[in-house]
């Protein structure tokens, strides 16, 4: 690795530097102590052994924040970590000065915009040049995959999205308190949100009342940590026809079904509570979809063990549906993994309860249940219906760290 200095100075008028570092201040407390990142990187140098990898470069947010505890912020540039048998190196824009440093476990290494691709001249300097290179096919552009082969003359390029991803789906019991303790503060954002809501507040009203005591609740929990991208969404009537569809300043009426969504963003860590409300009344027609998408939620949650595969559980709850003349209102997968993951960033594709995944659930695995109906404009019982834990798969069976109540009896409010 090519020796640079920890603090160069770079006032003066010839010192332009392609890359170098800035070791700024003192290294901040990370989520997790070291001895967790480090048992990261070991396992992830036990799958480059087994792959034959000299360097493992990546590139997306979910396993730059998984080994080394750095969340980047792109904003249209790119970043990266750089492991080998010996360093761990995260590679960032000069724009954030030494906050990398501070926040990320192991080495840091600054890049300049003095000329063009100096990030992969900084990653080859930790890489080195025809070695064999790991990368993510899940990430990696185009673009940047050429520049990768044109810096680093890799002598073999292998991808390791799908071992990461794995590794990454098995949680260790730091990682599990950190979801459980999110999964808490997701709660506290769903009782202010039911406590907001009455006939004539508009939709952004509410998810500001929940966004609020999130970010207010992860303060006091986690003092050291770094406190952003929490956010809500909260849907109205024909707006909670989608699980995504983005706050509005539409106005609650009585009889309007809502979709409370919170989720809280600690460290990098993601989780969800997500709740089918009324405004003061709910019609019949309503109701039975509701109590339908309840009881799949209970038979779901019922089938998360150890042992099942997410093909078999799905085709489960699809049988419930299908009795019931509901299946063709399905609108998406009965749950997904939890950890490292955003709206903008990570998704261990292959822990979800789809048809076409067979991933076998094992202890240490959290997963959602999260089933979804779906009912078009204009028919009865129309709108969106979905309700949402958090499950830590056990030895025999599951643990829900999800505490806010779903149904009827708890959520007509207003």
């Amino acid at each position: 690795m090519t020796a640079i200095p920890r603090y160069q100075d770079l006032t003066a008028a010839a010192s332009r530097p392609d890359f170098y570092r800035f070791h700024n201040g003192e290294k901040a407390p990370l989520q997790f102590a070291e001895a967790e990142y480090a048992a990261r990187v070991a396992g992830l140098r036990e799958i480059m052994a087994a792959q034959g990898v000299d360097a493992a470069v990546f590139s997306s947010m979910h396993n730059v924040s998984y080994y080394s505890g750095f969340t980047y912020c792109a904003f249209g540039r790119p970043y990266a970590l750089v492991v080998t048998q010996t360093a761990c190196v995260t590679i960032s824009a000069g724009i954030d000065a030494g906050q990398p440093w501070r926040r990320c476990y192991g080495d840091n290494i600054t890049y300049t915009d003095w000329q063009r691709d100096n990030y992969w001249r900084a990653i080859e300097s930790v890489s080195g040049s025809g070695r064999v290179i790991g990368y993510e096919s899940d990430h990696l552009s185009l673009m940047q995959k050429a520049k990768l082969d044109a810096f680093l003359n890799p002598s073999k390029s292998v991808d390791l999205y799908e071992a990461t991803m794995r590794q990454r789906m098995h949680k260790s019991a730091a990682e599990i308190e950190m979801i459980r303790a999110g999964a808490a503060v997701a709660d506290v954002g769903g009782y202010a949100i039911r406590d907001a809501i009455k006939e004539g507040v508009r939709e952004i009203d509410v998810a500001m009342a929940g966004r609020d005591a999130m970010e207010l609740e992860i303060a006091k929990r986690f003092p050291d940590a770094e406190y952003r991208d929490t956010w809500v969404w909260f849907q109205s009537g024909i707006n909670t026809d989608g699980a995504h569809n983005p706050v509005t300043g539409r106005v609650l009426q009585r009889g309007d079904i809502l979709s409370l969504n919170t989720f809280p963003m600690i460290s990098g860590y993601y989780t969800a509570l997500e709740r089918t409300l009324f405004v003061g009344e709910v019609d019949d027609a309503s109701l039975r979809y509701w109590e339908a998408n309840v009881g799949a939620h209970e038979l779901g949650i019922s089938l998360l063990k150890p042992g099942a595969s997410c093909a078999e559980i799905t085709h489960q709850i699809n049988d419930f549906f299908a009795e019931r003349d509901m299946l063709q209102h399905r609108t998406f997968g009965y749950g997904h993994s939890f950890g490292v993951l955003s709206h903008y960033y990570g998704r261990e594709a292959g822990l979800e309860l789809r048809e076409d995944i067979d991933t076998v659930l094992e202890p240490g695995m959290v997963i959602s249940m999260e089933p979804m109906l779906t009912i078009a404009d204009g028919q009865p019982g129309a709108g969106g219906y979905r309700e949402h834990d958090i499950l830590v798969i056990t030895e025999d069976s599951n643990e829900n760290i999800t505490g806010y109540p779903y149904g009827p009896a708890f959520n007509v409010v207003g």
